[in-house]
């Protein structure tokens, strides 16, 4: 895999969320009250500053923080629970979110502060619009310490808050279906409905293929002969079907057919069509967040596939200036290559940076 590959879609899905902040569920006139006939053409300033992302990109984080420390303990005792991992990285951002680490943690957790890499990071603890599902359900599992799955659903929501977060489950594996099978459990910690967990297992194969330099239509289809095999499929194999039968280009208007983004299977429909219809990542960022839907989520998901798709070297070099934290991401993105290359690193300082949960 190549390092543009993975820094790319980490940084186009923050710069899509970063796009999208402002004007979440904004109406396109509303948008274009504020911006101008063309609607949005560059950040505009959220939470005190320009290019600052929202939930969408710090979930994201602490799921490749995740999976990084999960891959590190497999690798020093000889197993891991990746799900309790990323149960654990996120009652760590919860943590960031407000709430005291001692109602954050859980049950199962005797550790006195929050460890890893992203908490030393003070930008990270800023709440930025937290999904209410997500943040109910980790609150839950603070107070119960039981976790949901998609056999155990703990609520029928399919909001987008699941698969907005599961791009970096692409790294996991080579199979496709074990990378479905981990992001649609991700996901299902939080959403138990099949579109909330089915989108986060899709949109994790497509990346996870893209990655490995699929052209999208053939990634889309291995993650369609994917989703096929999993009970409850057909909402989002029918909206997936419906953003593939559409020609672009990816207006506003064309966009709010296929809905507002703001649950799992359209969020992840709307961005396949927009980056299907687009030729470069520019145009496809602002084509994403340019609706009157959910439009931090989307800009977020069709960043994590166009940045997979056409790599760093292409992105707006005035956005990735302005980018929040963009050299944490790059760390985090180098870092997770590091430990799933062949030549993962055993030093003692990294073991310090990525702990054993």
């Amino acid at each position: 895999m190549e390092a543009q590959r993975l820094r790319g879609c980490l940084l186009a899905g923050a710069i899509g969320d970063a796009l999208g902040a402002k004007t979440e569920f904004d109406s396109i006139e509303r948008i274009r009250e504020l911006t101008g006939p063309a609607g949005i053409t560059d950040f505009i300033p959220a939470y005190g500053g320009e290019g600052r992302f929202t939930d969408d990109t710090q979930m994201t984080l602490f799921t490749l923080e995740a999976l990084i420390r999960a891959h590190a303990q497999q690798r020093q005792t000889g197993s891991a629970d990746v799900v309790q991992s990323v149960q654990l990285a996120y009652q760590r951002w919860l943590h960031t979110q407000g709430v005291p680490w001692e109602r954050a943690r859980g049950p199962h957790s005797a550790l006195a502060a929050a460890d890893g890499e992203l908490v030393t990071h003070a930008a990270l603890f800023s709440r930025r619009a937290p999904g209410l599902t997500c943040f109910g359900e980790l609150e839950a599992y603070g107070r119960s310490g039981v976790r949901g799955s998609v056999s155990r659903p703990v609520n029928n929501s399919k909001g987008c808050g699941g698969v907005m977060r599961v791009a970096p489950v692409a790294l996991w594996s080579a199979d496709p279906a074990e990378v479905f099978r981990l992001a649609a459990e991700f996901a299902a910690l939080t959403h138990g409905h099949p579109s909330g967990y089915l989108s986060a297992g899709t949109f994790a194969v497509i990346v996870q293929r893209l990655l490995a330099g699929s052209p999208l239509l053939d990634a889309v289809a291995t993650a369609r002969a994917e989703l096929a095999r999993h009970p409850g499929h057909e909402e989002q194999e029918a909206a997936l079907a419906q953003a593939l039968a559409m020609s672009g280009p990816p207006t506003p208007e064309r966009l709010a057919e296929l809905g507002a983004g703001n649950v799992g299977e359209t969020a992840l429909s709307m961005s396949v069509y927009v980056a299907l219809t687009t030729e470069d990542p520019d145009s496809a960022l602002l084509a994403a967040v340019n609706h009157s839907g959910d439009s931090d989520s989307t800009g977020s998901v069709c960043g994590n596939l166009v940045g997979a798709m056409y790599g760093e070297a292409a992105l707006r070099v005035s956005w990735l200036e302005r980018l929040e934290l963009r050299d944490v991401i790059i760390r985090l993105a180098d870092d997770a290559l590091a430990e799933f290359g062949p030549d993962s690193p055993s030093d003692e300082g990294w073991f310090t940076r990525y702990p054993v949960d």
